[in-house]
């Protein structure tokens, strides 16, 4: 099959935020935790996943970094758990070439995949190639518009470079996604350094970034009982 590779708008959109974004701010869990467990509040997580489902493009940047760092505080957030799809979907993409019944099943495993974590940019990438392919333009603008609301809350909180900026994800496949949607390669080593952050080294490239820092501490707190 193809190589899938990102699309050039999203693509774009997250070079361009990262290179223009001049501060960062930590996400603040225990408001954040507040917050969406709180019926009333225009920030209680089911309204905003809600929001996220119909891709509202209206989102702001406070309601995108609590719907994606609350889903962490959701009884259905697993970051170590994998859906039976994938599978499935990895033998589906080794193929060399897609015929249309093949783009039918990548979205059908895609969406199985993504009940189980809705935020895979990587699985978002996958639904954006096919739905072009089959011309559905309309479906590709939706999963261009909930891409870009996930990448807008990590980009957010943090430049990566080192751990007082460190990238914040609640699900480590992130880290991966991000390193490509920046344009970089990974380096081969990750490593799980201070008891809460994965250091992820890049091949070489233009800017002589060494690797970059990510703090998983949500992931973590999910293996405490």
């Amino acid at each position: 099959m193809k190589k899938y590779t990102i699309a050039l708008l999203l693509f774009t959109f997250c070079t361009c935020i990262y290179a223009q974004t001049q501060e960062f701010f930590p996400p603040d869990y225990s408001k954040i935790e507040k917050n969406v467990k709180d019926k009333k509040s225009t920030l209680y997580f089911d309204t905003l996943f809600n929001r996220y489902t119909q891709a509202d493009s209206t989102m702001t940047l406070e309601e995108k970094r609590h719907l994606y760092y609350g889903y962490s505080f959701q009884d259905e957030y697993s970051p170590y758990g994998r859906a039976e799809e994938e599978n499935k979907l990895r033998e589906l993409l080794q193929k060399e070439n897609a015929d249309k019944k093949d783009l039918e099943k990548i979205i059908e495993y895609t969406d199985a995949i993504l009940k189980q974590y809705p935020f895979s940019i990587r699985m978002k990438e996958y639904r954006i190639y096919s739905f072009r392919e089959l011309g559905k333009i309309a479906e590709v603008e939706k999963e261009n518009i909930q891409a870009e609301i996930i990448i807008d809350a990590i980009l957010s909180s943090g430049d990566g470079t080192k751990k007082e900026t460190c990238f914040y994800v609640i699900n480590t496949s992130n880290e991966y996604e991000l390193l490509n949607l920046l344009g970089f390669d990974f380096g081969g080593k990750q490593s799980l350094i201070d008891g809460g952050y994965d250091y992820l080294t890049l091949a070489k490239n233009s800017y002589q970034l060494e690797g970059f820092y990510f703090d998983v501490s949500r992931c973590l707190e999910s293996l405490k009982f």
